[in-house]
């Protein structure tokens, strides 16, 4: 429970979508849907790029 106070709570949420993203892709790649496996599993290095962007804008003001 202290990991979660460190991170905090919106860090933990975007860790636990990443995680989903990901076993979702897996999920359809190994179901042999590998085409949207692919597409949705790029949606989790993006909204990692996204929200540290973010984060860099409003710790740089």
């Amino acid at each position: 429970m202290n990991i979660f106070k460190k991170i905090g709570a919106s860090n933990a949420f975007m860790l636990f979508l990443c995680a989903l993203i990901i076993i979702v892709a897996e999920y359809l790649f190994l179901t042999g849907d590998q085409i949207h496996a692919i597409f949705i599993g790029l949606w989790a290095p993006t909204l990692l790029a996204v929200v540290i962007f973010i984060k860099q804008i409003t710790n740089g003001r």
